[in-house]
């Protein structure tokens, strides 16, 4: 059968291994056979968005159930029947994916090293699978996420009273280095702007870098969600954690975008679609973006099209806006993923730095060194109890 012929009644014909994720395409991960990345389920006609979700799930349960079911796994049935929980749950095709994965790599490890069932499984398990996945060379983001996947599992099977609640009874983590959002240079966003002359390339980064929004967002919107009239685009479910929220668009967003609607097909849902198409493909919107990181010269820098989100945090913190409404124009749940950026754009300690070097550099410090009042009281009180330790007794 060739990729010309495939429509959405043969389609599963072609057998799990042609499974893919038909709204969040991306990279395929290695768990899973390559696709051809000229399956565009979008294309389909007479296909809705939340119907091509739904059977997306449906398909990547499927072939989920069908790997699994060939391996000789300890506990490999109620793994199954977790992905099936997982899917009454809403969960979304990569998330069941991605959990799967995890699940896989954890059962084939106990396997491994002799369980026979899941009441067997213990503590040192969940460390030894840490340390495995740390020795294949995983950055500690992905083996976190992983045991994240598998305590979930394992929660599971408590609940289903097969293991005992004693194996999570105390944490079990690994630290995850928190580093900074890499945001783009103010000289570096003018070159990367400089150099874009397509209407519809610069209408999408700069709509990304004006609003915030996440390039699944963006790939995402249809027309009836921008209002130009009003500057505002409605996104109705986060890509990421499915909340909805508004964002603006600035004068020079507005204006891109506007150009852009002057020339794009009005028999188009979407917003963004590449030649051809109805949308345009992650590879498709991070090859363009890359493309153009190259003709600025920018290629070095290490920037990607997050970065454009990045980038819109900090100018908005730089420019004085309250972090609560940072956080509701990004979409965090959580304000302390926003407060991140604050690390970036904090004013006041850059000025109480320069202000104190200042002094420090025009040799405006009088006297010796000395502690605080306050502070020196501490280790004094110490003291003196360290040089009376033997004569102090506790009483009854």
């Amino acid at each position: 059968m060739t990729l010309e012929k495939i429509t959405p009644k043969n389609y599963r014909l072609l057998g799990p291994c042609a499974c893919v994720d038909l709204y969040e395409i991306g990279e395929v991960p290695s768990l899973y056979s390559p696709v051809t990345p000229e399956i565009q389920p979008r294309d389909w006609p007479g296909k809705k968005p939340r119907q091509v979700v739904s059977e997306a799930r449906r398909q990547a349960l499927d072939h989920l159930l069908g790997k699994l079911h060939g391996k000789h796994l300890v506990g490999r049935d109620y793994a199954e029947e977790y992905l099936r929980d997982q899917y009454r749950r809403g969960c979304r095709a990569n998330t069941m994916r991605s959990n799967a994965k995890a699940i896989e790599l954890f059962l084939n490890f106990v396997t491994g090293i002799g369980r026979t069932g899941l009441d067997q499984i213990v503590r040192e398990d969940l460390y030894g699978f840490i340390e495995y996945q740390q020795d294949r060379g995983l950055k500690p983001r992905t083996v976190d996420t992983r045991l994240k996947a598998v305590k979930a599992f394992l929660r599971f099977l408590i609940d289903q009273e097969l293991v005992h609640h004693r194996l999570l009874s105390r944490r079990v983590s690994v630290k995850v280095p928190e580093s900074l959002p890499r945001a783009m240079d103010p000289d570096d966003v003018r070159k990367l702007l400089s150099v874009i002359k397509h209407v519809r390339n610069r209408a999408m980064v700069l709509v990304l870098l004006r609003t915030g929004m996440r390039i699944g967002e963006l790939l995402s919107i249809q027309v009836g969600d921008v209002n130009l009239k009003e500057r505002r685009i409605e996104i109705f479910e986060a890509q990421k954690n499915r909340v909805g929220r508004v964002v603006y668009l600035s004068d020079d967003a507005r204006g891109a975008l506007s150009l852009w609607y002057k020339e794009r097909d009005s028999h188009k849902d979407f917003v963004f679609y590449a030649m051809g198409r109805r949308t345009m493909t992650y590879q498709g919107a991070r090859a363009m973006f890359n493309k153009y990181l190259a003709q600025a010269g920018l290629v070095d820098k290490g920037y990607c099209l997050h970065c454009l989100r990045h980038t819109f945090a900090s100018e908005l913190l730089n420019a004085g806006m309250r972090l609560e409404c940072v956080q509701q124009l990004l979409g965090h749940s959580c304000i302390e993923m926003t407060r991140r950026y604050a690390r970036l754009t904090d004013k006041t300690r850059e000025e109480e730095y320069f202000r104190a070097m200042s002094i420090i550099e025009r040799g405006e410090i009088d006297g010796h060194y000395r502690f605080d009042n306050p502070l020196q009281a501490v280790p004094e009180k110490k003291e003196l109890l360290r040089s009376h330790g033997k004569e102090l007794h506790e009483h009854p």
